[in-house]
């Protein structure tokens, strides 16, 4: 199962995430891996990383996986869950040190891993596209870029949530009357 949670910036996108997580993990052997793709590049975000690490359950696997998720997802166990948070952060890790590469190509592995993936993925992502449009060309390259990723992700996921102010809204599947 693939469940891509999907929100902006405080939305409450993580603590979600975990919810979920920790719901699939009961009566499983294995720890819960968690990987991290937030990358320490000053101050600010020295603090949202500790935030996340104070949010986080004792016991979970952290993997700091800034750029190679492909392989890390592809290592993993049938009987695992799997947290991804988050995917805005690896593309911007992406766009940061590989910024000529084929994202189309990038994001079709991305979403093979994911299908061939046999545990429990929960996947968090940034919803950067319904804001004012970025006036730098780097910038409206990235927005561009994670709209595409995640219309990628939520392709193959079984299930997407949207966050706004800390409450859910599924997208998929969606109920029929």
């Amino acid at each position: 199962m693939i469940h891509f949670v999907i929100g902006g910036a405080r939305s409450g996108k993580s603590a979600y995430a975990q919810q979920i997580v920790e719901q699939l993990s009961k009566g499983k052997t294995s720890p819960v891996i968690y990987i991290a793709t937030a990358e320490s590049t000053d101050e600010e975000m020295d603090k949202r990383i500790a935030h996340h690490k104070n949010n986080r359950p004792e016991g979970w696997c952290v993997k700091e996986v800034p750029l190679d998720l492909v392989s890390q997802l592809a290592s993993c166990s049938d009987s695992q869950v799997i947290l991804v948070d988050c995917l805005t952060l690896w593309l911007n890790n992406q766009l940061h040190y590989y910024p000529e590469q084929n994202f189309d190509v990038l994001f079709e592995q991305l979403c093979n891993a994911l299908n061939n993936c046999k545990g429990d993925v929960v996947l968090v992502a940034n919803e950067v596209g319904l804001g004012v449009i970025p006036m730098g060309n780097i910038s409206r390259r990235f927005v561009d870029l994670a709209g595409w990723l995640n219309q990628a992700v939520a392709q193959v996921s079984t299930r997407v949530t949207f966050m706004a102010a800390g409450l859910p809204l599924t997208m998929k599947p969606q109920e029929t009357a």
